[in-house]
Protein backbone atom coordinates (compact mmCIF):
# COMPACT_ATOMS: atom_id res chain seq x y z
CA UNK A 1 0.00 0.00 0.00
CA UNK A 2 1.10 3.53 -0.71
CA UNK A 3 1.93 5.50 2.57
CA UNK A 4 0.69 9.19 2.59
CA UNK A 5 3.50 10.56 2.87
CA UNK A 6 5.35 8.21 -0.51
CA UNK A 7 1.77 9.55 -2.69
CA UNK A 8 2.85 13.28 -1.24
CA UNK A 9 6.45 12.91 -2.37
CA UNK A 10 4.94 11.99 -5.58
CA UNK A 11 2.57 14.85 -6.00
CA UNK A 12 5.78 17.18 -5.18
CA UNK A 13 8.16 14.64 -7.43
CA UNK A 14 6.14 15.84 -10.40
CA UNK A 15 5.29 19.53 -8.79
CA UNK A 16 9.06 19.82 -9.66
CA UNK A 17 9.49 18.16 -12.57
CA UNK A 18 6.80 20.29 -14.80
CA UNK A 19 7.55 23.65 -12.82
CA UNK A 20 11.43 22.84 -14.61
CA UNK A 21 9.84 22.83 -17.91
CA UNK A 22 8.18 26.13 -17.16
CA UNK A 23 11.37 27.80 -15.96
CA UNK A 24 13.29 26.58 -18.63
CA UNK A 25 10.58 28.24 -20.86
CA UNK A 26 10.48 31.32 -19.56
CA UNK A 27 14.38 31.54 -19.65
CA UNK A 28 14.12 31.04 -23.67
CA UNK A 29 11.90 33.18 -23.96
CA UNK A 30 12.66 35.79 -21.82
CA UNK A 31 16.29 35.54 -23.51
CA UNK A 32 15.12 36.44 -26.89
CA UNK A 33 13.04 39.12 -25.83
CA UNK A 34 15.21 41.35 -24.02
CA UNK A 35 18.08 40.38 -26.34
CA UNK A 36 16.36 40.14 -30.14
CA UNK A 37 12.50 41.81 -29.72
CA UNK A 38 12.93 44.43 -26.79
CA UNK A 39 16.23 46.64 -29.06
CA UNK A 40 13.32 47.05 -32.04
CA UNK A 41 11.72 49.59 -29.45
CA UNK A 42 13.03 53.27 -29.05
CA UNK A 43 15.35 53.60 -25.62
CA UNK A 44 12.83 55.95 -24.16
CA UNK A 45 9.78 53.52 -24.59
CA UNK A 46 11.44 50.49 -23.46
CA UNK A 47 9.61 48.68 -20.32
CA UNK A 48 10.86 48.57 -17.34
CA UNK A 49 11.51 45.50 -15.37
CA UNK A 50 7.71 44.74 -14.47
CA UNK A 51 6.64 45.31 -17.99
CA UNK A 52 9.37 42.73 -19.40
CA UNK A 53 8.07 40.58 -17.08
CA UNK A 54 4.53 40.85 -17.70
CA UNK A 55 5.60 40.11 -21.46
CA UNK A 56 7.15 37.10 -20.16
CA UNK A 57 4.58 35.84 -17.76
CA UNK A 58 1.74 36.60 -20.76
CA UNK A 59 3.97 33.25 -22.77
CA UNK A 60 4.31 31.49 -19.91
CA UNK A 61 0.60 31.46 -18.74
CA UNK A 62 -0.22 30.58 -22.58
CA UNK A 63 2.13 27.77 -22.84
CA UNK A 64 0.70 26.67 -19.36
CA UNK A 65 -2.94 26.70 -20.61
CA UNK A 66 -1.99 24.78 -23.89
CA UNK A 67 -0.13 22.30 -21.92
CA UNK A 68 -2.27 21.52 -19.37
CA UNK A 69 -5.17 21.41 -22.26
CA UNK A 70 -3.73 18.60 -23.97
CA UNK A 71 -2.86 17.05 -20.28
CA UNK A 72 1.13 17.28 -20.98
CA UNK A 73 1.50 17.98 -17.17
CA UNK A 74 0.96 14.52 -16.37
CA UNK A 75 4.57 13.04 -16.46
CA UNK A 76 3.98 9.78 -14.24
CA UNK A 77 0.52 8.79 -15.61
CA UNK A 78 0.25 9.30 -19.69
CA UNK A 79 2.35 7.47 -21.99
CA UNK A 80 5.70 9.35 -22.65
CA UNK A 81 5.47 9.75 -26.37
CA UNK A 82 1.84 10.92 -25.30
CA UNK A 83 3.46 13.55 -23.00
CA UNK A 84 6.46 14.32 -25.30
CA UNK A 85 3.75 15.08 -28.03
CA UNK A 86 1.67 17.52 -26.08
CA UNK A 87 4.20 20.02 -24.94
CA UNK A 88 5.74 19.95 -28.31
CA UNK A 89 2.52 20.84 -29.93
CA UNK A 90 1.83 23.37 -27.12
CA UNK A 91 5.32 24.86 -27.44
CA UNK A 92 4.45 25.25 -31.55
CA UNK A 93 0.98 27.00 -30.27
CA UNK A 94 2.34 29.01 -27.66
CA UNK A 95 5.42 30.51 -30.49
CA UNK A 96 2.74 31.43 -32.75
CA UNK A 97 1.07 33.38 -29.65
CA UNK A 98 4.33 34.50 -28.13
CA UNK A 99 5.26 35.90 -31.90
CA UNK A 100 1.80 37.75 -31.97
CA UNK A 101 2.08 38.85 -28.44
CA UNK A 102 5.64 40.43 -28.78
CA UNK A 103 4.76 41.76 -32.30
CA UNK A 104 1.21 43.54 -31.44
CA UNK A 105 3.97 45.69 -28.13
CA UNK A 106 6.65 46.60 -31.05
CA UNK A 107 4.72 47.34 -33.79
CA UNK A 108 2.21 49.02 -32.19
CA UNK A 109 4.87 51.62 -31.16
CA UNK A 110 7.02 51.55 -34.37
CA UNK A 111 3.42 51.56 -36.27
CA UNK A 112 5.54 49.61 -39.11
CA UNK A 113 7.50 46.53 -40.46
CA UNK A 114 7.31 43.79 -39.02
CA UNK A 115 9.15 41.16 -36.51
CA UNK A 116 11.61 38.38 -37.39
CA UNK A 117 10.15 35.13 -36.62
CA UNK A 118 13.18 33.04 -36.26
CA UNK A 119 13.82 33.88 -32.86
CA UNK A 120 10.85 32.54 -31.55
CA UNK A 121 11.52 30.03 -33.59
CA UNK A 122 14.60 29.20 -31.82
CA UNK A 123 13.62 29.65 -28.52
CA UNK A 124 10.79 27.40 -29.53
CA UNK A 125 13.48 24.71 -30.71
CA UNK A 126 15.76 24.88 -27.74
CA UNK A 127 12.49 24.33 -25.79
CA UNK A 128 11.21 21.30 -27.60
CA UNK A 129 15.00 19.85 -27.37
CA UNK A 130 15.33 20.53 -23.86
CA UNK A 131 11.64 19.07 -23.02
CA UNK A 132 12.41 15.49 -24.67
CA UNK A 133 15.51 14.82 -22.93
CA UNK A 134 14.21 16.18 -19.65
CA UNK A 135 10.49 13.90 -19.87
CA UNK A 136 12.80 10.85 -21.07
CA UNK A 137 15.12 11.62 -17.43
CA UNK A 138 12.59 12.11 -15.83
CA UNK A 139 10.23 9.27 -16.76
CA UNK A 140 13.77 6.61 -16.17
CA UNK A 141 13.71 8.47 -12.73
CA UNK A 142 10.12 7.88 -12.10
CA UNK A 143 10.40 4.38 -12.88
CA UNK A 144 13.08 3.52 -10.63
CA UNK A 145 11.21 5.29 -7.81
CA UNK A 146 7.79 3.90 -8.71
CA UNK A 147 7.61 0.51 -10.27
CA UNK A 148 4.92 -0.83 -11.32
CA UNK A 149 1.76 -1.13 -8.89
CA UNK A 150 0.88 -5.03 -8.05
CA UNK A 151 -2.62 -5.52 -8.92
CA UNK A 152 -4.94 -7.69 -7.91
CA UNK A 153 -8.28 -8.03 -10.43
CA UNK A 154 -11.76 -8.94 -9.00
CA UNK A 155 -13.99 -9.49 -11.53
CA UNK A 156 -17.66 -10.58 -11.52
CA UNK A 157 -20.01 -12.69 -14.21
CA UNK A 158 -17.50 -11.83 -16.78
CA UNK A 159 -14.07 -12.60 -18.09
CA UNK A 160 -11.88 -9.37 -17.41
CA UNK A 161 -9.75 -10.58 -19.99
CA UNK A 162 -10.00 -7.44 -22.25
CA UNK A 163 -9.47 -5.16 -19.30
CA UNK A 164 -6.15 -7.22 -18.21
CA UNK A 165 -4.97 -6.62 -21.48
CA UNK A 166 -5.48 -3.49 -21.75
CA UNK A 167 -4.03 -2.37 -18.24
CA UNK A 168 -0.59 -4.52 -19.07
CA UNK A 169 -0.07 -2.55 -22.04
CA UNK A 170 0.80 0.46 -19.24
CA UNK A 171 4.14 -2.24 -18.46
CA UNK A 172 5.32 0.95 -16.78
CA UNK A 173 2.81 1.90 -14.66
CA UNK A 174 0.87 -1.64 -13.62
CA UNK A 175 1.84 -5.23 -13.33
CA UNK A 176 -1.57 -7.44 -13.09
CA UNK A 177 -0.72 -10.59 -10.71
CA UNK A 178 -3.67 -12.10 -10.12
CA UNK A 179 -7.13 -12.09 -11.23
CA UNK A 180 -10.20 -13.86 -8.76
CA UNK A 181 -13.75 -14.00 -9.06
CA UNK A 182 -15.97 -12.67 -6.39
CA UNK A 183 -17.24 -15.88 -5.45
CA UNK A 184 -14.23 -17.05 -3.57
CA UNK A 185 -16.19 -15.11 -0.53
CA UNK A 186 -15.55 -11.83 0.84
CA UNK A 187 -13.12 -13.83 3.67
CA UNK A 188 -10.88 -14.96 0.88
CA UNK A 189 -11.10 -11.22 -1.03
CA UNK A 190 -10.37 -9.59 2.15
CA UNK A 191 -7.34 -11.48 3.06
CA UNK A 192 -5.77 -11.48 -0.70
CA UNK A 193 -6.32 -7.67 -0.97
CA UNK A 194 -4.08 -6.68 1.82
CA UNK A 195 -1.41 -8.26 -0.19
CA UNK A 196 -1.27 -6.10 -3.16
CA UNK A 197 -0.33 -2.08 -3.98
CA UNK A 198 -3.98 -2.08 -5.79
CA UNK A 199 -7.34 -3.50 -6.28
CA UNK A 200 -9.54 -3.49 -9.70
CA UNK A 201 -12.95 -3.84 -9.69
CA UNK A 202 -13.99 -5.49 -12.80
CA UNK A 203 -18.66 -5.09 -13.10
CA UNK A 204 -19.23 -6.71 -10.07
CA UNK A 205 -22.66 -6.51 -8.99
CA UNK A 206 -23.30 -3.55 -7.25
CA UNK A 207 -23.76 -5.45 -3.34
CA UNK A 208 -19.93 -6.74 -4.06
CA UNK A 209 -18.46 -3.86 -4.98
CA UNK A 210 -19.72 -1.52 -2.39
CA UNK A 211 -18.95 -4.23 0.05
CA UNK A 212 -15.40 -4.56 -1.28
CA UNK A 213 -14.77 -0.84 -1.58
CA UNK A 214 -16.04 0.24 2.07
CA UNK A 215 -13.04 -2.64 3.03
CA UNK A 216 -10.59 -0.80 1.01
CA UNK A 217 -11.64 2.89 1.80
CA UNK A 218 -11.23 1.00 5.29
CA UNK A 219 -8.27 -0.16 4.86
CA UNK A 220 -6.25 2.55 2.65
CA UNK A 221 -6.28 0.26 -0.40
CA UNK A 222 -6.00 2.22 -3.50
CA UNK A 223 -9.02 1.08 -5.49
CA UNK A 224 -10.11 1.23 -9.55
CA UNK A 225 -13.09 0.75 -10.84
CA UNK A 226 -15.12 -0.03 -14.28
CA UNK A 227 -18.08 2.62 -13.63
CA UNK A 228 -21.37 1.68 -14.73
CA UNK A 229 -23.47 3.76 -16.21
CA UNK A 230 -25.33 4.72 -13.37
CA UNK A 231 -22.05 5.69 -11.37
CA UNK A 232 -21.57 8.31 -14.60
CA UNK A 233 -25.16 9.95 -14.18
CA UNK A 234 -23.92 9.77 -10.30
CA UNK A 235 -20.82 11.99 -11.25
CA UNK A 236 -22.67 14.60 -13.22
CA UNK A 237 -24.98 14.94 -10.28
CA UNK A 238 -25.65 18.40 -8.56
CA UNK A 239 -25.33 18.15 -4.14
CA UNK A 240 -28.60 19.48 -2.64
CA UNK A 241 -28.07 21.12 0.81
CA UNK A 242 -31.87 21.84 2.05
CA UNK A 243 -31.70 19.70 5.09
CA UNK A 244 -29.03 17.79 7.02
CA UNK A 245 -30.07 14.47 4.53
CA UNK A 246 -27.37 14.63 1.64
CA UNK A 247 -29.10 14.22 -1.83
CA UNK A 248 -28.14 14.00 -5.48
CA UNK A 249 -30.13 15.88 -8.14
CA UNK A 250 -29.71 14.68 -11.67
CA UNK A 251 -31.78 16.67 -13.80
CA UNK A 252 -31.30 14.12 -16.54
CA UNK A 253 -32.43 16.74 -19.57
CA UNK A 254 -29.38 17.19 -21.15
CA UNK A 255 -27.76 20.78 -22.01
CA UNK A 256 -30.01 23.68 -20.46
CA UNK A 257 -30.95 26.51 -22.88
CA UNK A 258 -28.23 28.86 -21.49
CA UNK A 259 -25.48 26.10 -22.72
CA UNK A 260 -26.98 25.34 -26.45
CA UNK A 261 -27.15 29.13 -27.12
CA UNK A 262 -23.87 29.57 -26.12
CA UNK A 263 -22.80 26.00 -28.14
CA UNK A 264 -24.34 26.81 -30.84
CA UNK A 265 -22.78 30.37 -30.93
CA UNK A 266 -19.89 28.67 -30.56
CA UNK A 267 -19.88 26.26 -33.40
CA UNK A 268 -21.43 29.28 -35.62
CA UNK A 269 -17.82 31.16 -35.47
CA UNK A 270 -15.58 27.66 -35.29
CA UNK A 271 -17.27 26.37 -38.44
CA UNK A 272 -17.02 29.53 -39.92
CA UNK A 273 -13.54 30.17 -39.75
CA UNK A 274 -12.52 26.50 -40.22
CA UNK A 275 -13.90 26.34 -43.41
CA UNK A 276 -12.10 29.56 -44.51
CA UNK A 277 -9.15 28.04 -43.14
CA UNK A 278 -9.25 24.61 -44.07
CA UNK A 279 -10.83 25.77 -47.74
CA UNK A 280 -6.92 25.13 -50.02
CA UNK A 281 -7.14 21.55 -48.14
CA UNK A 282 -10.21 21.01 -48.92
CA UNK A 283 -9.62 21.75 -52.95
CA UNK A 284 -6.67 19.82 -52.95
CA UNK A 285 -8.55 16.61 -51.88
CA UNK A 286 -11.28 17.28 -54.25
CA UNK A 287 -8.82 17.30 -56.72
CA UNK A 288 -7.10 13.99 -55.63
CA UNK A 289 -9.73 12.24 -54.90
CA UNK A 290 -11.70 12.89 -58.30
CA UNK A 291 -8.11 12.21 -60.35
CA UNK A 292 -7.43 8.65 -58.75
CA UNK A 293 -10.93 7.35 -59.78
CA UNK A 294 -13.28 9.80 -61.49
CA UNK A 295 -15.39 9.18 -58.62
CA UNK A 296 -17.52 11.53 -57.05
CA UNK A 297 -15.87 13.58 -54.51
CA UNK A 298 -18.17 13.68 -51.30
CA UNK A 299 -19.82 10.70 -49.71
CA UNK A 300 -23.17 11.52 -47.99
CA UNK A 301 -24.77 8.93 -45.42
CA UNK A 302 -27.56 8.94 -43.40
CA UNK A 303 -26.88 9.76 -39.65
CA UNK A 304 -28.37 9.71 -36.10
CA UNK A 305 -28.02 12.93 -34.00
CA UNK A 306 -30.07 14.79 -30.60
CA UNK A 307 -33.15 13.33 -30.22
CA UNK A 308 -33.10 10.48 -32.60
CA UNK A 309 -33.06 12.55 -35.42
CA UNK A 310 -31.29 12.18 -39.20
CA UNK A 311 -29.39 14.21 -41.26
CA UNK A 312 -27.25 13.77 -44.14
CA UNK A 313 -23.54 13.71 -43.06
CA UNK A 314 -21.50 15.22 -45.38
CA UNK A 315 -17.44 13.40 -45.56
CA UNK A 316 -14.55 12.95 -48.46
CA UNK A 317 -14.70 9.80 -49.90
CA UNK A 318 -12.29 7.81 -48.68
CA UNK A 319 -13.57 4.25 -49.44
CA UNK A 320 -13.57 2.67 -53.50
CA UNK A 321 -17.46 3.45 -55.43
CA UNK A 322 -19.49 1.01 -54.09
CA UNK A 323 -17.77 -0.63 -51.36
CA UNK A 324 -20.73 -1.15 -49.20
CA UNK A 325 -22.56 -3.47 -51.43
CA UNK A 326 -23.01 -6.65 -49.25
CA UNK A 327 -24.08 -3.68 -46.09
CA UNK A 328 -23.15 -1.32 -43.87
CA UNK A 329 -19.74 -2.00 -42.14
CA UNK A 330 -17.23 0.03 -40.07
CA UNK A 331 -13.76 0.42 -41.88
CA UNK A 332 -11.12 -2.21 -40.84
CA UNK A 333 -7.55 -2.43 -39.92
CA UNK A 334 -6.01 -2.85 -43.10
CA UNK A 335 -9.55 -2.63 -45.52
CA UNK A 336 -8.82 -2.63 -48.84
CA UNK A 337 -12.16 -0.81 -49.52
CA UNK A 338 -9.69 2.64 -48.55
CA UNK A 339 -8.36 3.79 -51.44
CA UNK A 340 -4.62 5.91 -51.68
CA UNK A 341 -6.05 9.29 -50.95
CA UNK A 342 -8.29 7.79 -48.63
CA UNK A 343 -5.74 6.19 -46.12
CA UNK A 344 -4.04 9.60 -46.02
CA UNK A 345 -7.06 11.28 -45.20
CA UNK A 346 -8.25 9.33 -42.67
CA UNK A 347 -5.21 8.81 -40.83
CA UNK A 348 -5.36 12.77 -40.05
CA UNK A 349 -8.93 13.10 -39.94
CA UNK A 350 -9.17 15.43 -43.41
CA UNK A 351 -11.94 13.40 -44.50
CA UNK A 352 -14.13 15.03 -41.83
CA UNK A 353 -13.73 18.47 -42.97
CA UNK A 354 -17.12 18.59 -45.28
CA UNK A 355 -18.42 18.35 -41.76
CA UNK A 356 -18.10 21.52 -40.99
CA UNK A 357 -20.66 22.33 -43.47
CA UNK A 358 -23.20 20.52 -41.76
CA UNK A 359 -22.45 22.26 -37.97
CA UNK A 360 -22.96 25.49 -39.80
CA UNK A 361 -26.25 24.00 -40.82
CA UNK A 362 -27.38 23.42 -37.35
CA UNK A 363 -27.02 19.42 -37.89
CA UNK A 364 -24.30 18.91 -35.77
CA UNK A 365 -21.86 20.38 -33.18
CA UNK A 366 -18.33 20.96 -33.00
CA UNK A 367 -18.28 18.87 -30.18
CA UNK A 368 -20.49 15.94 -28.90
CA UNK A 369 -21.26 12.28 -29.68
CA UNK A 370 -19.90 11.14 -33.20
CA UNK A 371 -23.30 10.27 -35.11
CA UNK A 372 -23.78 6.69 -35.93
CA UNK A 373 -25.52 4.75 -38.80
CA UNK A 374 -29.57 4.02 -37.36
CA UNK A 375 -28.68 0.30 -38.59
CA UNK A 376 -25.52 0.17 -36.74
CA UNK A 377 -26.76 2.16 -34.08
CA UNK A 378 -29.85 -0.94 -34.06
CA UNK A 379 -27.08 -3.52 -33.60
CA UNK A 380 -25.76 -1.99 -30.33
CA UNK A 381 -29.02 -0.99 -28.78
CA UNK A 382 -29.94 -4.74 -28.76
CA UNK A 383 -26.92 -5.87 -26.63
CA UNK A 384 -26.44 -2.42 -24.81
CA UNK A 385 -30.46 -1.23 -24.69
CA UNK A 386 -28.67 2.40 -22.95
CA UNK A 387 -27.05 2.90 -26.36
CA UNK A 388 -29.76 5.89 -27.24
CA UNK A 389 -29.04 7.56 -24.46
CA UNK A 390 -25.98 9.78 -25.77
CA UNK A 391 -28.73 11.16 -28.23
CA UNK A 392 -29.75 13.59 -25.57
CA UNK A 393 -27.14 16.15 -27.27
CA UNK A 394 -26.53 17.06 -31.14
CA UNK A 395 -23.58 14.43 -32.37
CA UNK A 396 -20.07 16.36 -33.00
CA UNK A 397 -17.51 16.63 -35.12
CA UNK A 398 -15.26 15.37 -32.67
CA UNK A 399 -16.41 14.46 -29.06
CA UNK A 400 -15.05 12.82 -25.80
CA UNK A 401 -15.65 9.44 -27.15
CA UNK A 402 -13.15 10.16 -29.38
CA UNK A 403 -10.30 11.63 -27.36
CA UNK A 404 -10.14 9.65 -24.48
CA UNK A 405 -11.12 6.41 -27.02
CA UNK A 406 -10.74 5.04 -30.55
CA UNK A 407 -12.22 4.10 -33.59
CA UNK A 408 -12.51 0.34 -32.45
CA UNK A 409 -13.98 1.88 -28.98
CA UNK A 410 -17.00 -1.05 -27.60
CA UNK A 411 -20.22 0.35 -28.04
CA UNK A 412 -20.78 0.11 -24.38
CA UNK A 413 -17.43 2.34 -23.13
CA UNK A 414 -17.92 4.65 -25.57
CA UNK A 415 -21.19 4.83 -24.88
CA UNK A 416 -20.00 5.76 -21.02
CA UNK A 417 -17.78 7.92 -22.49
CA UNK A 418 -20.18 10.05 -24.09
CA UNK A 419 -22.50 9.96 -21.00
CA UNK A 420 -19.54 11.43 -19.18
CA UNK A 421 -19.52 14.21 -21.68
CA UNK A 422 -23.02 15.06 -21.64
CA UNK A 423 -23.27 15.08 -17.50
CA UNK A 424 -20.06 16.87 -17.18
CA UNK A 425 -20.71 19.41 -20.02
CA UNK A 426 -19.25 22.81 -19.76
CA UNK A 427 -17.73 25.64 -22.43
CA UNK A 428 -14.39 25.05 -21.08
CA UNK A 429 -14.44 21.02 -21.79
CA UNK A 430 -15.43 21.60 -25.16
CA UNK A 431 -12.54 23.61 -25.40
CA UNK A 432 -10.33 21.26 -24.10
CA UNK A 433 -11.49 18.40 -26.08
CA UNK A 434 -10.94 20.63 -29.23
CA UNK A 435 -6.78 20.57 -27.86
CA UNK A 436 -7.04 17.07 -27.32
CA UNK A 437 -8.38 16.27 -31.30
CA UNK A 438 -5.61 18.48 -32.79
CA UNK A 439 -3.32 16.30 -30.55
CA UNK A 440 -5.05 12.88 -31.73
CA UNK A 441 -4.63 14.00 -35.46
CA UNK A 442 -0.61 12.62 -34.25
CA UNK A 443 -1.83 9.38 -32.77
CA UNK A 444 -2.37 7.08 -35.50
CA UNK A 445 -3.50 4.14 -32.80
CA UNK A 446 -6.81 6.40 -32.35
CA UNK A 447 -7.78 5.82 -36.01
CA UNK A 448 -7.24 2.01 -35.78
CA UNK A 449 -10.21 -0.21 -37.86
CA UNK A 450 -12.57 -2.66 -36.34
CA UNK A 451 -10.68 -6.66 -36.93
CA UNK A 452 -11.51 -8.06 -40.85
CA UNK A 453 -14.31 -9.93 -39.17
CA UNK A 454 -16.07 -7.67 -37.70
CA UNK A 455 -19.02 -5.09 -39.41
CA UNK A 456 -18.99 -2.76 -36.41
CA UNK A 457 -17.56 -2.55 -33.19
CA UNK A 458 -19.18 -5.19 -31.07
CA UNK A 459 -16.51 -7.45 -29.71
CA UNK A 460 -18.46 -10.26 -28.52
CA UNK A 461 -22.11 -10.08 -27.62
CA UNK A 462 -22.03 -12.23 -24.62
CA UNK A 463 -19.02 -10.02 -23.54
CA UNK A 464 -20.43 -6.52 -24.61
CA UNK A 465 -23.04 -6.07 -22.10
CA UNK A 466 -21.93 -6.10 -18.36
CA UNK A 467 -23.99 -3.70 -16.55
CA UNK A 468 -24.91 -5.66 -13.10
CA UNK A 469 -26.64 -3.57 -10.76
Amino acid sequence: METSKRLQFKHFFNFIANLTILVVQAVAFGYVWYNKYLPYLPKNQQFYRRGNWAVIGMYILIVFLFTKSMNGYKIGYLRVTDIILAHVLSIILSGFAGYIEVSMIVLNVKHKGYLPIRYIAYASLVEIAFVIVWILAVRKLYKLIYPPRQMLVIYGNYSPTDLISKINSRKDKYKVCEAVSYDVGYKNLYTMVMNYEAVVLADLPAEARNQIMKYCFEKGVRTYVTPKISDILFRGADDIHLFDTPLLLSRNQGLTLGQRFLKRIFDIVVSLAGIVLASPFMLIIAIAIKLYDRGPVLYKQERLTIDNKTFWIYKFRSMKIESEQQGARLAAKDDDRITPVGRIIRNIHFDELPQLFNILKGDMSMVGPRPERREIADKYTEIVPEFPFRLKVKAGLTGYAQVYGKYNTTPYDKLKLDITYIENYSFLLDLKIMFLTFKILFQKENTEGVDSEQTNAIKDNRLEKTETD
